[in-house]
């Protein structure tokens, strides 16, 4: 059984349908690209998943229902997001950002347990420890951002676009983050337009178009996939 199962998910806003009854499976310690042009209901399904828009089908968690939860309630259950935009605290220190990320966990020891490994991770983060994080740089935001979300022990980390807007030195420094914490036994399901580099670091992938699912499969195998490559890859393998 994998540890997160999505069946037939759907989103609406009003009228237009974002998710059109998809499935989906991940592995538990992968790391699964959601991969697909704009518009095509990437952010809309990680949403949904985590309990950020309202959603129909089912969505669980190592056997135990998340859909319907609000997000703080499946962050305690063991799923925490890293939305696109990074979306942290710009008026709070990089160490006020990661307190408030780990506002789920009971104890000091968990607590130092889990600022010890995002530091390791990310060191620039215990240097920058004390600087107001809205005076960070772009890399260094979505670094925090990445942190906050892992403070929270999560089981599965949801991360949205990454990679958006970064230098390619500060993208490659991420993606390695990204299977360190793989590595530690999280699990990742990520949405990244950046196809090709999102396809070299997971174990999975899955593309999708107006809503639904057109292609999913092991990412070695996707990297050689004709059509994804005219479509995404841009003629790269």
């Amino acid at each position: 059984m994998a540890l997160l199962e999505v069946r037939n998910l759907q989103v609406n806003y009003g009228p237009i349908q974002a998710v059109k009854g998809i499935d989906l499976d991940v592995e538990e310690c992968t790391i699964t690209a959601l991969l697909g042009a704009n518009g095509a209901g990437k952010t809309s399904t990680l949403r949904a998943i985590s309990g950020a828009v309202k959603a129909c089908g089912s969505v669980c968690l190592d056997g135990s229902e998340l859909l319907g939860q609000r997000a703080f309630k499946t962050a305690r259950m063991g799923l925490n997001m890293s939305p696109e935009g990074r979306l942290i605290f710009a008026g709070l220190t990089v160490e006020e950002n990661l307190k408030a990320g780990a506002y789920c966990i009971k104890n000091r020891r968990d607590y130092d347990r889990n600022l010890e490994r995002v530091t390791k991770l990310f060191p620039i983060l215990k240097e920058r420890r004390k600087q107001q994080a809205g005076t960070l740089s772009g890399g260094e935001q979505q670094m925090l951002a990445i942190a906050r979300a892992l403070m929270a022990d999560p089981k599965v980390l949801l991360l949205d676009e990454p990679s958006l807007g970064l230098a390619p030195l500060i993208i490659k420094e991420i993606f390695a983050a990204l299977q360190e914490i793989r590595a530690g036994g999280t699990t990742i399901l990520m949405v990244e337009q950046n196809a090709l580099a999102a396809l070299k670091i997971a174990d999975y992938g899955c593309v999708l178009e107006l809503g639904k699912i057109s292609m999913k499969g092991p990412a070695e195998q996707l990297l050689g996939d004709k059509r994804l490559v005219e479509a995404y890859l841009g003629n790269k393998k």
